[in-house]
């Protein structure tokens, strides 16, 4: 996978436009940027949420305000829209941070395909009693291998999205019962195609603030990471990742904002949810 600044050509060309009171950098290459929501109630007691829709928590929402600030200091670097899910915590990710930028007036763009991975007859459960009862190598399958799904939540399973009322207008035929990270890639990847792409190919810089699997499975195309890597990349809460791109959309360079350290602690921290 991509380290940060490692598969960079260059610092991105930028062209400058003047504004009465202050000189703007515009990007003349298109730019993504990847944020993962802050903790959520759930992530703080290190429970499966999947698409269980829960809010953040105190600290979630000071990331989601943090990730702002960072956005708002980079140099050059303009949103123009905004995709989220479907899912609270990303979806007041999104506020919160626009809100830091002053930028509450841009487009927000919500779809079901940026949802976090189902985590089936998981959510809900505690991450380390889970591993105390299947193992440690079971839980870190289905919580991080490509192609391993957990056990599906029953029809009747409230955690089951047909008994959501967001998803009453899909086809039950796509709302899934359980997702490996294959199946998420696999629904994640028309929006991307359809939505996302264009309007980078259009000049837009483009914020997209879903969930740790979602990003995954966006970052694993973006990155060209194999099936068998992708296993070791974990995405820390409020820290955006900025990708320059070319006009083909292929990767130049990739970095997260702030303090790179605190970055890897944090993504750390992730991974040793099931230990916890």
């Amino acid at each position: 996978m991509l380290e940060d600044l490692g598969c960079s050509t260059g610092p991105p060309s930028v062209a400058y436009l003047r504004e009465p009171d202050r000189e703007v950098a515009w990007p003349s290459v298109p730019t993504l940027v990847l944020l993962r929501h802050g903790q959520s109630t759930w992530n703080a007691e290190n429970r499966f949420t999947g698409w269980t829709d829960v809010d953040l928590s105190a600290l979630g929402e000071e990331e989601a305000r943090e990730a702002g600030r960072l956005l708002a200091a980079e140099r050059g670097l303009e949103i123009d829209t905004v995709h989220t899910s479907v899912l609270t915590r990303a979806v007041r990710t999104a506020n919160l941070a626009l809100d830091e930028m002053g930028r509450s007036y841009l487009p927000v763009h919500r779809s079901w395909r940026l949802n976090e991975r189902h985590y089936g007859a998981l959510q809900g459960l505690n991450k380390r009693e889970t591993a105390v009862l299947h193992g440690q190598e079971q839980v870190k399958l289905w919580r991080r291998s490509y192609d391993t799904p957990p056990p599906p939540a029953a029809p009747e399973d409230e955690n089951h999205p047909v008994n959501d009322a967001r998803y009453r207008r899909l086809p039950r035929s796509v709302l899934p019962a359980t997702e490996c990270l294959a199946d998420v890639v696999r629904r994640l990847l028309p929006y991307w195609e359809d939505a996302i792409a264009p309007q980078l190919i259009d000049g837009q810089t483009v914020l997209v603030v879903a969930h740790g699997n979602s990003l995954r499975a966006l970052m694993k195309q973006l990155e060209a990471i194999s099936d068998a890597d992708i296993v070791g990349l974990d995405v820390p809460t409020g820290f955006p990742r900025v990708y320059d791109l070319d006009d083909l959309l292929v990767v130049r360079s990739a970095r997260y904002l702030g303090d790179p350290d605190a970055a890897k602690a944090a993504a750390r921290a992730v991974a040793r949810q099931a230990e916890r």
